[in-house]
């Protein structure tokens, strides 16, 4: 078979990663992949994710059987309506199902109408309104633009000042562009953050291991939100009890509800968590694999991927036993120094040692000139070690990230702390 995987990221690594493992699989193209990439995938750097013209005809005319479109931003154009209009079969939701994520209203409106737990908010759509409510609101308070806008459109405010601040950066400044059109600003909510992946073909949902992301750029959870830091798996926080919770509040009425508006959910449904002191609501839904959530699940997949995602396809996810190791993995991203703000790149990696055996380098922001990877984004690896314990695989993670050598190397010396004080080993 030959594969098309949309993105260039570290997830979409780990996903051709774990595609690779189907003895059935011949080829896999990465649209645009990254340098790191080009090891495991054909890489072409031409055709961006965004191009929906260009995906579409690559598939068409290098006869590709199956797509995976792994990246918001395509999957919110409906780049995986376009491939089904050209009948190449493809994992991930239409446009209409994509709003899950692309739209913050489309989200909070729809939990409000069907009753699913989420933080009490209301919607804005110009600067002043907003800045009357906030002079009577209760802080800290949340401003969320409505839009896309890289994992970072998420302001805390823990004050009217900020708060001001937040709604000049998201509605008047406009700093992530037509994502602040309108905004929701939603009461805070406090408790442990869970992050929950789940398979399903709009009828069967079949969760994944559940895993603790750190956003935060600094230790101790401080400094600006980021796409990502680091992850573990699984999350302690997250117990069968509240799973089964989840299952009955969260999961299967998001399932139900997308299916009333006539927008079923097929993919990969990202369930953003907190653990409140009221039970389980959401934070946030992902229309995707999250990142870098996606390379410390995937590690600990033990059934086919590749038949996961048909059966997705085809709607029949109910025929398939998706099953899990009971390991812990742990994954610490090497980022460029200043990310997420400014950062240089173009910055040589060296590899210093040979890594742990248990460590995969899954590689996100680099790409291949003259020959020899360099630095090309802001998170550049993420190297995710699988262990019996959360202290071995994080043993092994950072180990692996001390083998890695470029100018500006920064990393969180933190990842997992938060898990092992909950009681992993």
């Amino acid at each position: 078979m030959k594969l098309l995987v949309v993105g260039g990221g570290g997830r979409e690594h780990a996903i051709i990663k774990k595609l690779r493992e189907n003895p059935d699989v011949s080829e896999i193209y990465a649209l645009p992949g990254n340098g790191g990439i080009s090891a495991d995938a054909v890489c072409i750097p031409e055709i961006g994710a965004k191009d929906l013209d260009g995906i579409v005809n690559f598939a068409k005319s290098h006869g590709i059987d199956f797509a995976v479109v792994a990246p918001d931003d395509p999957l919110a154009l409906g780049c995986v309506d376009r491939l089904h209009a050209a009948g190449i079969p493809c994992f991930g939701p239409d446009a209409k199902a994509a709003r899950i994520e692309s739209s913050k209203v489309f989200a909070k409106n729809l939990m409000r109408k069907y009753g699913i737990p989420t933080a009490d908010y209301n919607v804005f759509t110009n600067p002043e309104a907003a800045l009357a409510y906030l002079e009577t609101a209760k802080f800290p308070i949340v401003l969320k633009a409505d839009g896309l806008a890289l994992g970072k459109g998420v302001l805390i405010a823990q004050s009217l000042q900020e708060a001001r601040g937040a709604v000049r950066t998201l509605m008047q400044d406009r700093v992530f562009g037509a994502a602040g059109d309108e905004i929701v600003v939603e009461e805070f909510l406090t408790g442990p953050e869970v992050s929950v992946l789940a398979f399903t073909d709009g009828k069967t949902i079949a969760p994944m291991v559940s895993s603790m992301d750190h956003k935060r750029v600094g230790d101790g959870d401080t400094g600006l939100n980021t796409g990502g830091m680091g992850t573990v798996a699984p999350n302690p926080c997250y117990t069968p009890e509240i799973a089964e919770t989840c299952m009955r509040t969260i999961f299967l009425p998001t399932l139900d509800a997308m299916r009333e508006e006539g927008c079923p959910f097929k993919g990969c449904l990202y369930f953003g968590l907190m653990l409140t002191p009221d039970g389980p609501k959401v934070i946030e839904y992902n229309c995707r694999f999250g990142d870098p959530e996606t390379q410390v699940v995937l590690p600990l997949l033990k059934t086919d991927l590749l038949t996961i995602m048909q059966a997705v396809e085809n709607e029949t996810l109910s025929g398939i036993a998706v099953e899990w190791s009971d390991a812990c993995a742990a994954c610490v991203i090497l980022a460029s120094g200043g990310y997420p703000e400014h950062y240089e790149t173009g910055k040589p990696i060296e590899f210093t040692e040979p890594f742990p055996s248990n460590v995969t380098c899954y590689h996100a922001g680099d790409k291949l000139q003259d020959g020899r990877l360099v630095t090309s984004g802001g998170r550049v690896l993420g190297l995710t070690a699988v262990a019996p314990t959360l202290k071995e695989a994080l043993r092994g993670a950072y180990k692996a990230a001390d083998a890695v050598a470029f100018e500006g190397k920064y990393l969180r010396r933190d990842i997992g702390a938060r898990a092992l004080r909950a009681g992993m080993n």
